[in-house]
């Protein structure tokens, strides 16, 4: 799995396009706030629905 760390400034600034690049490629981003990782931006895995749980 790949991870990418940027600074908060550069997410705010470029948020809607690094949701678009997290979706296509699954990579993992971290964000840094003063050198320090506040928080993670990463593909939702999807659960395959079984014969068992479906409706």
């Amino acid at each position: 799995m790949n991870t990418r760390t940027i600074k908060a400034s550069e997410f705010k600034a470029k948020c809607l396009q690094l949701m678009n690049e997290v979706a296509e490629t699954g990579e993992t981003i971290v964000v840094t706030k003063n050198g320090q990782p506040v928080a993670q931006l990463g593909p939702v895995v999807s659960r395959a629905t079984t014969l068992a749980g479906a409706p």
